[in-house]
């Protein structure tokens, strides 16, 4: 289990870099709201590794069985190194690469609520959003919470995966 957990743990880790590194440059310029839609659809596409990791151990490993159990924690194996290197890459940009992400961000997110909010309502949520930016805006904060998104959403395809995959 371990050889194939670090195999296609390190394939998830590799493509979710890559895809978020690639996502990164090729978004730039597009809105916020399209950049989220790709950028889980990266999530998504990188988490690919965790169906074809517990098939292998199930077909190449284990004699062609895998209980919910195992397949299932391989699965959630193999969606933390996908984690791990969004994790990585969201870091190293908004650390190194451009470090005035959040700033850019709350700009932007201030001028679209200021266009579609009452003006009552408008100075709640900005002082909202103001306070959430400099409680929650570093590098380490916003890299965890990729991960933990990543992960969320490999327990998800884990269980799926694990479903279709089980066989005693």
């Amino acid at each position: 289990m371990k050889n194939t957990v670090i195999k296609y743990g390190l394939y998830a880790l590799l493509l979710a870099a890559i895809l978020f590194a690639l996502a990164l440059f090729i978004g730039d310029g597009m809105s916020y709201s399209i950049q989220e839609v790709f950028g889980y659809s990266t999530m998504a596409l990188s988490l690919v590794f965790v169906y074809f990791g517990i098939r292998h151990f199930r077909n190449n490993v284990n004699d062609g069985k895998v209980s919910f159990g195992k397949a299932f924690l391989i699965g959630l194996l193999i969606s933390a190194f996908a984690g791990v290197g969004f994790g990585i890459v969201d870091y190293i940009y908004t650390a190194f690469i451009n470090p005035d992400f959040v700033a850019e961000y709350q700009t932007t997110m201030l001028e679209t609520m200021k266009a579609e909010l009452p003006a009552e309502e408008f100075k709640v949520k900005s002082e909202e959003l103001k306070q959430q930016m400099a409680d929650y805006g570093s590098s380490g904060f916003m890299a965890a919470l990729m991960f933990i998104t990543v992960v969320m959403m490999g327990i998800v395809v884990s269980l799926i995966s694990a479903l279709l995959l089980q066989r005693k």
